[in-house]
């Protein structure tokens, strides 16, 4: 019987997800056009009575972007006042849609991340499973070219080598 080889193991190559990165938790997108009035402009004293008349508990601990989905001029105090009452409740506020959280999140968990557990090694970028934004990849190759040995993309049938050390 032939024994079955893990030559990926056996290469000492590290397999990099960025679904491991990515934190568990509620997500939210709060539309401004809410509360806008007539949906589409903000009149200040109906503003600020619907932002007091909203629930914001049901934000707790989730990650929430406040976004706008109607053509309106928003004055720069609308996000601070919305800002303002998820301060207490939420996990993380960010100006924008859902794809914008998900780059502002992995970005905080890429942040988080110490390059030295990679010093000197082979890791390939898994390149499949996870919508990833283009930025994370970037971020990601910045933070561990100056430490790794050799930075590959893909998956371990078919990688792309980016870099290699001299």
């Amino acid at each position: 019987m032939t024994e079955i080889r893990n030559k990926v193991e056996e290469a000492g190559i590290i397999s990099f997800d960025f679904r491991d990165l990515i934190p568990q938790g509620q997500r939210s997108v709060i539309d401004i056009k809410d509360f806008l009035f007539d949906g589409v402009m903000v009149k200040e004293k109906d503003f600020r009575q619907k932002v007091l008349s909203h629930d914001w508990e049901q934000y707790r601990d989730h990650y929430v972007g406040i976004t706008c989905s109607v053509d309106a001029i928003l004055p720069l105090w609308v996000f601070m006042l919305l800002a303002s009452h998820l301060e207490s409740e939420a996990a993380l506020v960010i100006r924008g849609n859902a794809a914008h959280l998900e780059g502002a999140l992995l970005r905080r968990s890429l942040e988080n991340l110490n390059p030295e557990l990679y010093r000197d090694k082979i890791v390939l970028v898994k390149g499949c499973g996870a919508e990833v934004p283009e930025s994370a990849y970037i971020t990601l190759t910045l933070l561990l070219q100056p430490v790794v040995k050799t930075l590959m993309f893909g998956e371990a049938c078919s990688t792309v080598p980016v870099y290699k050390r001299k």
